[in-house]
């Protein structure tokens, strides 16, 4: 009988077990789905405002070359009537009311031209600030993470942003959310050159590999991966002074690769974090919308 006894026990005691298993097991699948779900509304709010930046840069660049065709067009008119009003000069042909009225639309074409001629090298004298800006801010960049292997990071300038590349092996080991403390290091230089420049954004772009995730890993895939590292340097600039304000976290995942081959090289070259430093057109846009 109390052997009966014990068996039973033994039954109902395996029996809670598995239900409070099941129960954690569920607990933790919603709250990873919540935050799946979470990361990926964040995910399309980044892509959206990268997509409006672009934009905002093409309708600049398009809006310059509009300005100088019409600057060409306008000096090729204003060449025009005075040509013509020399050739009536000249054929010794009454002016009249003809000739005031050439004379009135030279005038007001000059009129036009300078004022767009200003408006244009105003354009031309904020994109070169800008340039320079970008540049010094390189430099700036440069020079404060001079120390480090060119392997583990690079600096490049393009389409007016400075853009550092920041290899896994500095910042990461596999699969780790966690930063090694040589890409604190790092981090930590990078931060206290972004301190001193107020005008100048932030954005953190956590890359992976095309490799899955194990599946003993807390994370769903490499998205999970891509913005808790993005993240995570997020955190590690802020705390040492940058402007949480001015600062992006955003995840790519597998999905913009610098190497599309499937090469331990080429993996290893697309696990980075790429941050990329804007500076800021406000008053580029406040001339554009006032004219």
């Amino acid at each position: 009988m109390k052997k009966y006894v014990f068996r039973a026990s033994l039954y109902l005691l395996a029996g809670t077990l598995t239900l409070s298993s099941c129960v954690v097991s569920k607990k933790k699948y919603e709250d990873l789905l919540a935050r799946k779900n979470a990361l990926e509304a964040e995910k399309a709010t980044l892509t959206k405002q990268k997509t409006t930046l672009e934009q905002d840069k093409s309708s600049l660049e398009k809006e310059r070359e509009n300005l100088q065709q019409e600057i060409a067009s306008l000096a090729a008119q204003k060449a025009e009537y005075e040509r013509n009003l020399a050739k009536a000069l000249k054929e010794g042909k009454a002016l009249g009311e003809n000739l005031n009225m050439s004379k009135t639309q030279i005038d007001r074409l000059n009129a036009d031209l300078k004022a767009r001629e200003q408006r244009l090298a105003e354009l031309q004298r904020i994109l070169d600030e800008k340039d320079r800006a970008v540049n010094a801010l390189r430099s700036k960049v440069s020079n404060a993470l001079l120390g480090f292997n060119d392997k583990d990071l690079s600096i490049n300038v393009r389409n007016g942003k400075v853009y550092v590349s920041l290899a896994e092996q500095l910042l990461f080991k596999s699969g780790s959310t966690k930063v090694d403390p040589k890409g604190v290091e790092a981090l930590g230089k990078l931060a206290s050159v972004l301190k001193e420049q107020q005008d100048v954004n932030v954005l953190v772009e956590g890359h992976t590999d095309d490799v899955p995730l194990r599946p003993m890993t807390n994370m769903q895939d490499n998205w999970d991966l891509s913005v808790l590292r993005a993240t995570e340097i997020t955190r590690i600039l802020t705390n040492a002074g940058v402007d949480p304000k001015r600062v992006t976290p955003s995840g790519r995942s597998l999905y913009v690769p610098l190497d599309d081959s499937k090469t331990k090289e080429a993996r290893q070259m697309n696990r980075r974090t790429e941050i990329i430093l804007t500076p800021k057109l406000d008053e580029l846009f406040q001339i554009l919308e006032t004219t």
